[in-house]
């Protein structure tokens, strides 16, 4: 990622451009990275952050859902930001979720891509196995429609997290923790307008679950893109901004 890292007490975070605030939460496997052409779009009409999520470092004992609500409260807080707009991938929009019901005054618009918080097949029904390389590069390429996008850069990324026993407990305990954590008899009460795009060929959170969000969510609309897993926001990048950017304005 070319944008450099801000830090604030105990929160480090990317912050770019200027105006009303868009927030990026990245999954458990995922990283600033992987977001890298939704702030190159969207830096010049918003300021655009990115939390650092603590999920390698956590204390064990604060690893789940709850200990990172709190952290993205924790930097809203500390940057004194409201009027948000939260945009979520696959764990981080379980993430944002929880936040916007304990926080709906903060919150104006909600944008879920590949969200946990109904059923989600985490890395295809196992996790990485440690220190097998050829294991974890199929479960990295299993979150795409194309192989392709897995590449060798991302997938050591997650290998060097799996060498490590105490990040793969971490790691375990926040996937337990989303499959525990199911929001079906709150969505109702979500009032913001919630825009949902999904990969036709998801196969962690298939696209039943889109249909399910968008039947629960009062105000949400649903785009799919066709081939396309797990990360539109990446396999699709200009889709992907052009279904953001309408939405944005429409709201």
């Amino acid at each position: 990622m070319r944008y450099p890292i801000k830090q604030i007490k105990d929160y480090r975070y990317l912050d770019e451009g200027q105006g009303e605030p868009l927030v990026l939460l990245h999954g458990l496997f995922g990283a600033l990275s992987n977001f890298e052409d939704v702030v190159t779009h969207f830096s010049r009409t918003h300021r655009v952050l990115i939390p650092v999520m603590p999920i390698y470092d956590m204390p064990l004992d604060k690893a789940g859902l709850d200990g990172l609500v709190e952290f993205v409260g924790g930097l809203m807080d500390q940057l004194q930001l409201t009027n948000l707009n939260l945009l979520g991938n696959s764990l981080g929009g379980h993430v944002g979720l929880i936040y916007a019901l304990r926080n709906p005054q903060r919150v104006n618009r909600l944008i879920l891509t590949g969200s946990s918080g109904l059923f989600e097949n985490a890395m295809g029904g196992s996790y990485p196995k440690r220190g097998n390389y050829q294991f974890v590069k199929e479960k990295v390429e299993y979150t795409f429609y194309d192989p392709k996008i897995a590449t060798t850069e991302l997938v050591e990324e997650v290998f060097e997290v799996t060498k490590s026993i105490p990040k793969c407990m971490r790691m375990v305990a926040l996937a337990k923790s989303a499959q525990r954590n199911n929001l079906a008899k709150e969505l109702p009460n979500i009032q913001q307008p919630t825009l949902l795009i999904w990969g036709l060929n998801d196969t962690i959170t298939p696209p039943l679950v889109a249909h399910e969000f968008a039947q629960l969510l009062p105000h949400a609309q649903l785009r799919f893109i066709d081939h396309c897993g797990h990360a539109p926001m990446m396999e699709h990048p200009v889709l992907f901004n052009q279904y953001v950017a309408n939405f944005l304005e429409k709201h």
